[in-house]
């Protein structure tokens, strides 16, 4: 039976958890993620797991906070005025925010605090800064 290797195309479902057994994303409700290893679409632990499985193969792989989004940079929080903010948000600790880079991507940020005249936004991905368990089952590798 053929195992994975790098450069294939697979399908795999997959649960994320963190540590404290919390789950932030899972597939099993919807079809499998199809994905080819070696282009970077993948944090580099999910892929280092995959690799040497067979299909329909199950494991559960823990990822640490280095293979996954990394730590928490400092140089990621960032005050923002809130005269500077849309008129009708009313912002609060953890809010999700959404903004445009120059280049037209959005990116995700998190109100991290609110003071009197101004927030502190928080860009850092969201689970940066853990490890991360992953429930996979791989489903297919194409030829």
């Amino acid at each position: 039976m053929s195992k994975v290797k790098e450069n294939d195309t697979v399908q795999v479902h997959y649960t994320g958890k963190l540590t404290n057994g919390q789950i932030f994303d899972s597939s099993l409700e919807r079809d499998p993620i199809k994905v080819t290893l070696g282009q970077g679409a993948l944090i580099p632990g999910f892929e280092k797991g995959l690799l040497g499985m067979e299909a329909d193969e199950k494991k559960t792989i823990t990822i640490p906070k280095e293979e996954a989004y990394g730590d928490v940079q400092k140089e990621m929080f960032h005050e923002v005025k809130k005269s500077d903010l849309p008129g009708d948000i009313k912002p609060e600790v953890g809010m999700g925010l959404m903004a445009k880079s120059p280049d037209g991507r959005e990116n995700e940020l998190r109100i991290a605090e609110v003071h009197e005249e101004h927030i502190v936004i928080d860009a850092n991905h969201p689970l940066a800064g853990q490890d991360l368990i992953f429930d996979l089952q791989l489903v297919s590798i194409e030829a």
